[in-house]
């Protein structure tokens, strides 16, 4: 009786502990976001001072005019920050968030540690539904000019749905049947759009998808930053809100089903939107490999497997990485720009090879 009062206080301290460093986590984060954000705009071919970049923001966005700086500044670096690298920061942001959310709810929702867009095949549908829709459909410019996106999304919500049905041919759905399925479709949906493209005597739409297969943001401006932003923005607000459930499913089918939890439901729900979220990713800017594997892992690390604690700080990472990814990608090279699908891959790739001899050695075979 003595211990179990004793015992109780210090549950307690444990647990207002660990929510204090939980949100002293995330406002970290949140600061270390806006600091990129802000760093970023200054990095590239031009250098151009963080105070300046600072002062042309609140001019731009404030009207605020420190002292008499605005006569001082040089146009071309006022254009330069703000219609050029803003928007690119800006999507750089909302397309790592998008991604690393995307990969934290597949990975919960097959309950396979290696599940992201990319490597189960969903990125490379959504390519495909791109590519048809510039270089065979011509409907890029119907849907109020968001025709391409509507087509990677459904290339993309296709994938999610051939992955699911080829995994679970024959007996039950497992790890490595999923993570081959998934090779499976990105090898034959990558195939129909070099079929597509090889076929194609559209020049300027083969530059197009060339771009897209190795994912870049140069082509972010204001005018397309609004359809991702808000898709993710609310997908991400919606995922939130479904730690809970998200939690519910790591602990297996039959836990889920005792709980009254319609598994079936609930997977499809999580991958339409999530096929949706990577369709409007890869029809912006193409295909971008691991960030969804990457980021999951490493905040699981800091916080643990804890829903309430992993989406947003998995949202806030994928937000910094990708900013900086992008950052790499302009200052690599003295002339032109690496695509950013090339960092992310040089990044991502040691990092899945990592995990798979991991839970290799986990399972006892080594």
């Amino acid at each position: 009786m003595t211990q179990l009062q004793l015992r109780q206080p210090l549950q307690y301290e444990t647990i207002v502990k660990k929510r204090r460093n939980f949100m002293l986590l995330i406002i970290a984060l949140i600061v270390a976001t806006l600091l990129s954000i802000l760093l970023a705009v200054s990095l590239g071919t031009v250098q151009i001072a963080p105070e300046e970049s600072y002062r042309i923001l609140l001019y731009k966005m404030f009207n605020y005019n420190v002292g008499d700086f605005i006569s001082q500044v040089s146009p071309s670096h006022m254009d330069i920050i703000w219609q050029i690298r803003l928007p690119r920061v800006l999507m750089s942001v909302i397309l790592g968030a998008g991604l690393a959310m995307c990969g934290t709810v597949m990975q919960a929702t097959v309950q396979n540690p290696l599940a992201e867009p990319s490597i189960l095949g969903i990125s490379a549908g959504a390519a495909l539904g791109a590519t048809f829709s510039i270089l065979i459909g011509g409907t890029s410019e119907i849907f109020f000019g968001f025709g391409t996106a509507f087509w990677a999304f459904l290339g993309a919500l296709g994938a999610s749905f051939f992955v699911l049905l080829l995994s679970g041919i024959g007996s039950q759905m497992s790890t490595v049947k999923m993570v081959l399925s998934g090779a499976i479709a990105s090898a034959l949906f990558i195939a129909l759009s070099n079929f597509i493209i090889y076929m194609s005597s559209n020049a300027e739409g083969m530059r197009t998808v060339t771009f897209w297969t190795m994912g870049s943001l140069a082509a972010a401006k204001w005018d397309n930053l609004a359809l991702p932003a808000i898709g993710v923005g609310l997908c991400c607000l919606f995922f939130l809100f479904q730690s809970r459930m998200l939690n519910t499913l790591l602990l297996g089918e039959e836990a889920a089903i005792t709980l009254g939890v319609n598994l079936v439901k609930i997977r499809r729900i999580y991958l339409l939107l999530t096929a949706l979220t990577t369709g409007l990713i890869v029809s912006t800017c193409g295909i971008f490999g691991f960030v969804g594997l990457v980021i999951p892992h490493i905040v699981r690390g800091l916080v643990g497997p804890d829903h309430r604690h992993l989406m947003p700080g998995t949202i806030l990472v994928g937000a910094i990485f990708l900013t900086w990814a992008d950052v790499l990608a302009r200052i690599l090279l003295k002339s032109g720009e690496l695509p950013i699908g090339i960092i992310t891959s040089l990044i991502g790739a040691p990092f899945f090879m990592y995990i798979l001899f991991k839970h290799s050695f986990d399972f006892g075979s080594k």
